[in-house]
């Protein structure tokens, strides 16, 4: 599967450099050029990686580390801070970015510290046989579920659709990859991951029309919060 960095970065040329240098690397890249949409875009996105400067336009990039780290979000982070900058590195890692590079550097040197830390902290997705998230309790193995400790009755699909939005969840996914991943075919038939969800949301949520647990993101696709 394709690894995908986010590069957060007002330098025009950089950005260029870092889009252009990991694609030929095989990645797929998405460039913000502030702190702010970078911070959205972080949220609203499944990266593996964020390259993030500190010295950015509406929010600097160490806010934008803790805003992320403050809500959750565990992507690994690469920050990138010009020479002279060693407070800014202090306080970065204090706030939970992963590794830093000092500017100017190579692109070798981003590239090895890319992908020693993409090995450090991908791991495969785990296999879960049971889960439990409010009032809800799920048996994988024998399909068996329980609302506040009454059964509720889901299909084969409802409880492989559950299983990979548990083992997933606080990533976004997108209709596609379910459709890949859940009905094992890549056709333009989202409405049938949109329908699947809805009955299923009608099962385990107390409000389906403001769901909780499988929450809708706008154009992008599903993501599972508990």
């Amino acid at each position: 599967m394709t690894k995908k960095i986010l590069v957060v970065e007002d330098d025009a040329a950089m950005c260029v450099a870092l889009r252009d240098g990991f694609t030929y690397e095989g990645y797929e890249v998405a460039v913000a050029k502030d702190g702010a949409s970078g911070l959205q875009m972080a949220g609203a996105g499944a990266w593996n990686l964020i390259i993030l400067d500190v010295m950015l336009p509406r929010l600097s990039g160490l806010d934008v580390c803790k805003k992320l780290r403050g809500d959750g979000n565990h992507t690994p982070i690469i920050m990138l801070t010009a020479r002279g900058q060693e407070i800014d590195k202090v306080v970065g890692l204090k706030i939970g970015a992963d590794d830093y590079v000092t500017k100017p550097f190579s692109f070798a040197e981003l590239t090895a510290r890319v992908e020693a830390l993409l090995r450090r902290t991908t791991k495969p997705n785990e296999t879960i046989e049971k889960y439990q998230f409010g009032d809800i309790t799920l048996d994988f193995v024998r399909q068996q579920a329980t609302k506040s400790g009454e059964p509720i009755k889901l299909s084969s699909r409802e409880f492989q659709l559950l299983q990979y939005f548990v083992e997933r969840r606080g990533e976004v996914i997108s209709r596609e990859k379910l459709l890949d991943d859940i009905w094992s075919y890549n056709a333009p038939l989202t409405r049938t991951v949109d329908m699947h969800i809805a009955k299923l949301r009608r099962k385990i949520e107390d409000a389906p029309d403001n769901p909780r647990y499988i929450v809708t993101i706008h154009r992008n696709g599903y993501k599972f919060s508990d």
